[in-house]
């Protein structure tokens, strides 16, 4: 209780916020939300504003130009000039599309991979690279 008086007293906080009982914010262990001026507690959100936040937060995030075998992301460097004056510039991964043929599954996969992992796969196997990655090939 001490904690929360003295919050209300540094930060000016929402009426709601202040309201809200020591009970259902005491569950989580948090006092309350500074920013929202909503209580945190366990139970479903009931207003209609949180339901677009929870449908954009369900879908996956798909992240470009990055290989999901080895992690393989867009470098930053310096594009160098004669006169020696730097700029930025982006260095993409080779990401190339391949049809794998998956021995445990008996049916080609198609995969958005770079050139690196493609080596890798044919050292080790497709099956063993896909495991160490952690991806589930049943799923592409």
């Amino acid at each position: 209780m001490a904690t929360a008086t003295l919050l209300s007293s540094s930060f000016a906080m929402p009426a709601a916020a202040r309201r809200a009982s020591p009970s259902s914010s005491a569950s989580l262990g948090f006092a309350t939300s500074q920013l929202a001026g909503l209580s945190l507690s366990a139970a479903a959100p009931t207003s209609t504003a949180a339901a677009p936040l929870l449908k954009r937060q369900l879908q996956p995030i798909v992240a470009r130009r990055v290989c999901p075998f080895t992690d393989k992301k867009t470098n930053r460097a310096n594009k160098v000039s004669f006169s020696n004056h730097k700029t930025k510039k982006q260095q993409f991964v080779n990401l190339q599309y391949k049809k794998l043929w998956w021995e445990a599954g008996k049916r080609f996969v198609k995969l958005r991979l770079s050139t690196k992992a493609l080596k890798t796969i044919e050292k080790h196997g497709l099956d063993a690279v896909a495991r160490k990655a952690g991806i589930d090939l049943n799923k592409k």
